[in-house]
């Protein structure tokens, strides 16, 4: 709950729909070596057939810039549960950071019905 308040797009979920959604996802996290703290977090909605949804993919801003979301992202990507599925995501930002792994900014095609979530 602490990564997602940073963030501009989780930052009003409750703790019963933090919890509910990591129980439906498969969940990614990147520990403090030494106080164990989670310091990044990401998660995959899949069915595992098609299509995967990479999101809440997070840094705590205290560790930014040391290559720990590229890190994150380069692990669930390797996963082989994913390599034959079409990937997707939504953001505002970081789309470089993506583009190394594949992901395309579509124009004019990808449409989302936004929620207060």
């Amino acid at each position: 709950m602490r990564l997602l308040k940073q963030t501009y797009w989780a930052n009003q979920r409750t703790l019963a729909q933090i919890e509910k959604s990591m129980r439906h996802s498969a969940c990614y996290g990147i520990r403090h070596k030494e106080s164990g703290a989670l310091v990044g977090f990401a998660r995959v909605i899949t069915d595992w057939a098609t299509t995967y949804y990479l999101c809440d993919v997070i840094i705590d801003a205290a560790h930014r810039g040391r290559g720990l979301g590229k890190a994150l992202v380069a692990h669930i990507e390797s996963q082989s549960e994913y390599a034959d599925l079409r990937g997707m995501l939504i953001t505002r930002y970081a789309h470089a950071l993506y583009q190394k792994f594949g992901y395309e900014v579509l124009n004019g095609r990808a449409m989302v019905k936004t929620l207060n979530c």
